[in-house]
């Protein structure tokens, strides 16, 4: 017989080991794009899948952005069946929202989610790789939004019953083109990834080979393994915050309030946690980090000053508390 292609058998195993813990019966969805990465993740998925009694399908979202995107998308659920998958293709209308990029994340996902729901899945299978998490750090180092960012993406994530799981983080994306080379599987270059406007593609196409040339080989590695250690060290302040909130936050009338004395004994990286989370799991918004300290300063640099306007609330220093109420 011959020797399995190393670029299948690794992928194959990264697939196995992210389902090995679902029960047998269980559906999962591949997100299909007909690229290399998502082509690859299905094509093992419906191997993996078929020897751990899986029921796999594979959704295909058209965003129609791009001329000829609906033959895109039918070719993409015709090799998906050829796989022995059940094929999904959904047309969606991308609004403007956030920019193009980001209204075509959020529709695809929608879509995504609904098709996992209407098919009664555990988990949504998505096909980032390594290269993409390195990106993703690079992005949110330049765009200075802190830890969460240079995060990356979780390999899983859990959110509200279903499993999003990306297992081909430590895959690196020629990989992915060898998987489906050695398989015989015709996949499409996205135009778009060759597109200066996107600061993604110039990310990829610029800033990473300048680093590689400039600093010796193995950054994007180095980026991915950085998220992976600030993902450890943000679960652990998760746990701590969630512990520590339980003594400090009491429900206030239109509103929620901290103790101004707990969250000043804290050290500020913590303390900043506290407020943010605060005031997103109450009112459903993200602060920034500027505007995170400054209402830091109402515990610990407070000279009378208040309220401050925030997005949804409003935070003020009232006794010995930090009161945020709705606007």
């Amino acid at each position: 017989m011959p020797s399995l292609s190393p670029a299948i058998a690794e992928i194959r195993l990264a697939v196995r080991t992210a389902l090995a813990d679902l029960h047998e019966g269980s559906t999962v969805v591949v997100a299909l794009s007909g690229g290399a990465d998502s082509l690859a993740l299905a094509a093992a998925a419906a191997f993996e899948g078929s020897r751990l009694g899986l029921r796999v399908r594979s959704v295909t979202v058209d965003h129609g952005l791009q001329d000829a995107s609906d033959a895109v998308a039918a070719r993409a659920a015709r090799t998906a069946t050829s796989l022995g998958l059940d094929a999904l293709v959904v047309t969606v209308d991308v609004g403007a929202e956030g920019g193009p990029e980001a209204a075509a994340r959020d529709a695809r996902y929608r879509v995504l989610r609904d098709a996992a729901a209407d098919a009664g899945a555990v988990a949504v299978l998505l096909g980032h790789t390594l290269d993409d998490q390195a990106e993703t750090v690079l992005l949110g180092l330049a765009r200075g939004s802190g830890a969460a960012s240079l995060q990356g993406m979780a390999p899983v994530r859990d959110d509200d019953g279903l499993r999003w799981v990306r297992p081909l983080l430590r895959v690196r994306r020629e990989t992915t083109r060898a998987f489906c080379a050695a398989s015989d599987l015709e996949f499409w270059d996205d135009p778009h990834n060759l597109e200066d406007r996107f600061a993604r593609v110039r990310v990829r196409e610029r800033v990473l080979p300048v680093l590689e040339s400039e600093l010796g080989p193995g950054i994007a590695e180095a980026l991915a393994r950085t998220a992976e250690q600030l993902r450890e060290d943000a679960e652990a302040f998760d746990e701590m915050i969630h512990e520590t909130i339980e003594d400090i936050v009491e429900h206030a009338e239109a509103g929620i309030s901290v103790s101004v004395a707990a969250l000043a004994a804290n050290p500020a990286a913590l303390r900043n946690r506290i407020i943010r989370l605060v005031v997103d799991s109450e009112f459903g918004v993200s602060l920034t980090r500027l505007q995170t300290l400054e209402v830091a300063r109402l515990a610990t640099d407070w000279t009378g000053q208040g309220p401050i306007d925030l997005p949804s609330c409003s935070a003020a220093r009232i006794g010995g508390r930090i009161v945020f109420t709705a606007r």
